[in-house]
């Protein structure tokens, strides 16, 4: 068998096999787009920033996940107003949010290091249910997108009451409250298996 340049052997024809490829999908392309994370109107004095990392089964981060969110006003009242996103007139490529609209919905591409962070208004608590955001992750080796809550602190008894978190026993449950930072932020980290695997949710 003859072998090429590059020290592969030949293929039919005498070409160099073709080289394997991760398999995809890749959803840093396209999807993500300017002021994703930046969901609150500029200046609101209830916005907060939730912030985390995500995380493989081993606690490697994964650079390339894509996170969406979805939250209620702070009354607790689901966002139905027209889209916040503004377009470059020219090119028709995306210039980010106007600032002004707040839609309740964000989508935020993980960095080299697995991080992640949106700017978005506290959620009301609605339905009999604490306040918290929806969450769906994508990242690569998912064939099916995942569904999480992230339920901020601060009413105990609110969250006690909550249907979901109390059928959780104490570990479980603390994977979907966010810890209260100094600095005014929140943190959520997101695992995918393992040890302090997030609780993902089921929808039928």
């Amino acid at each position: 068998m003859t072998t090429t340049d590059t020290g592969l052997p030949e293929g039919p024809g005498g070409a160099a096999p073709t080289p394997s490829h991760t398999v995809g999908p890749f959803y840093g392309y396209a999807l993500p787009f300017p002021g994703g994370e930046d969901v609150a109107p500029h200046g609101h004095p209830d916005t907060v920033t939730v912030h985390g990392y995500v995380t493989d089964g081993e606690g490697r981060p994964l650079p390339d996940a894509l996170i969406e969110t979805w939250g209620p006003d702070p009354d607790g009242r689901i966002p139905a107003v027209d889209g916040s996103m503004r377009r470059d007139p020219a090119s028709g490529g995306y210039l980010g949010r106007n600032g002004v609209e707040f839609t309740g919905f964000g989508r935020i591409q993980t960095d080299a290091d697995g991080h992640w962070y949106v700017r978005t208004l506290r959620p009301g608590a609605r339905g009999g249910h604490a306040p918290y955001l929806s969450v769906c992750v994508f990242a690569r080796g998912l064939l099916v997108h995942l569904f999480t809550r992230i339920y901020l602190p601060g009413d105990d008894a609110a969250l006690a009451a909550d249907p979901l978190l109390s059928r959780l026993d104490e570990e479980r449950r603390a994977t979907l409250v966010a810890a209260r930072e100094d600095s005014g932020a929140y943190r959520f980290d997101i695992r995918l298996q393992g040890e302090g695997e997030t609780v993902f949710l089921e929808f039928r």
